[in-house]
C-alpha cells in the first residue's frame, strides 16, 4: 500500500470520524428539538408557543439579555482595554480569572450570587433598607446574566487591541489628535467588529442561561420566570412538546446570531 494511498485513507478516515461525531452529537439533537415541536402540527406548535406565560418567558428573556449584554459591552471594552493597555500589580490573576465563568459550574455562581445579595448578606440588607430587593426579582436575574456571559466581549477585544499597530495612534498624535480624537477615531473602529461579536455571544449565551438564573429569580410566572426555567417546567409538567415550541424559538435566535458573528468575521478576513 503506498504511502499516499495510506495518508488519503487516513484523512478519509478522520473526515468521516469528525462528521459522524458532529452529527450524533449536534444534528440529530437539534433535528429532534424542532420534530417534537411540530410533533402535534402547526397549530398546535402555534398554541405553545402563544401561550401566554410562554410567550411572556420568552420576551422577558430577551429583554433581560439585552440588558446584560449592553452592560457587558461597556464593562466589558474597559475591562479588556486595561487588561491590555496597562500594567499593575495583580494584573495576570486577573487576567486569568476573567475565564472563570466558563469553568464554574453555573449552579455554584447562582449560588454565589444567593449568597452575595441574599437578605443575609450587607448587600442585601442594604437594598432592603432602601426600601427594595435584588434577589428573586429582575435585576438578579440581569446580574447573573452578566456574571456568566462576562468572558465574551473581553475575549473578543483584546486579540484586536493587541494586533493594533502602535504608528497608527502615534500617527494622530502626530496630527495633534487628542487622546479622546485619537481613540474614538482610531482606536474604536479597530475593537467595533470584537465588541460586535463578542456582544452577540453574550446575548446568545444569556438566553440559554438557566443554572445561575434559577436559583436567584424567584421563577414567579409573568414576572420573573424566564424562558429556559419555564421550558424545564414544562419537561417536568410532561408537555415535551411546549417545552421543544419555546426552545425552538431561542435555538432559532442563536442560529440567526452565530450565523451574523460568522459573516462578520468572515467580512473582517476579506476586508
Amino acid at each position: 500500500m503506498s504511502s499516499k494511498f495510506q495518508n488519503r485513507w487516513w484523512g478519509w478516515g478522520f473526515r468521516s470520524a469528525v462528521m459522524l461525531y458532529f452529527i450524533i452529537l449536534i444534528v440529530l439533537p437539534i433535528l429532534g428539538i424542532y420534530g417534537q415541536s411540530l410533533s402535534a402540527g402547526w397549530q398546535a406548535f402555534a398554541d405553545n408557543i402563544t401561550e401566554p406565560l410562554a410567550w411572556k418567558s420568552v420576551q422577558l428573556t430577551v429583554i433581560m439579555a439585552l440588558i446584560a449584554t449592553v452592560i457587558n459591552i461597556a464593562i466589558g471594552t474597559m475591562a479588556g482595554w486595561v487588561l491590555i493597555r496597562y500594567r499593575f500589580p495583580g494584573r495576570s490573576l486577573l487576567n486569568s480569572m476573567v475565564d472563570l465563568p466558563f469553568a464554574l459550574p453555573t449552579a455554584v455562581a447562582g449560588l454565589m450570587i444567593l449568597l452575595l445579595l441574599g437578605p443575609q448578606s450587607p448587600v442585601g440588607h442594604w437594598a432592603e433598607q432602601l426600601g427594595f430587593s435584588i434577589l428573586f426579582h429582575r435585576p438578579a436575574i440581569v446580574i447573573a446574566m452578566v456574571f456568566v456571559t462576562f468572558p465574551f466581549v473581553i475575549r473578543a477585544v483584546q486579540p484586536l487591541l493587541e494586533e493594533l499597530d502602535p504608528a497608527e495612534e502615534e500617527a494622530a498624535y502626530t496630527m495633534g489628535a487628542s487622546k479622546r480624537k485619537t481613540f474614538f477615531r482610531v482606536i474604536f473602529p479597530n475593537m467595533l467588529p470584537g465588541i460586535v461579536s463578542g456582544a452577540m455571544l453574550a446575548f446568545s449565551r444569556a438566553l440559554a442561561e438557566f443554572g445561575a438564573v434559577v436559583l436567584v429569580a424567584g421563577n414567579i410566572p409573568g414576572r420573573t420566570l424566564i424562558a429556559s426555567v419555564y421550558i424545564f417546567g414544562e419537561i417536568e409538567s410532561d408537555n415535551a412538546a411546549g417545552a421543544a415550541a419555546v426552545s425552538v424559538i431561542l435555538l432559532t435566535l442563536s442560529f440567526l446570531i452565530l450565523w451574523l458573528v460568522n459573516h462578520l468575521q468572515s467580512r473582517r478576513k476579506t476586508a
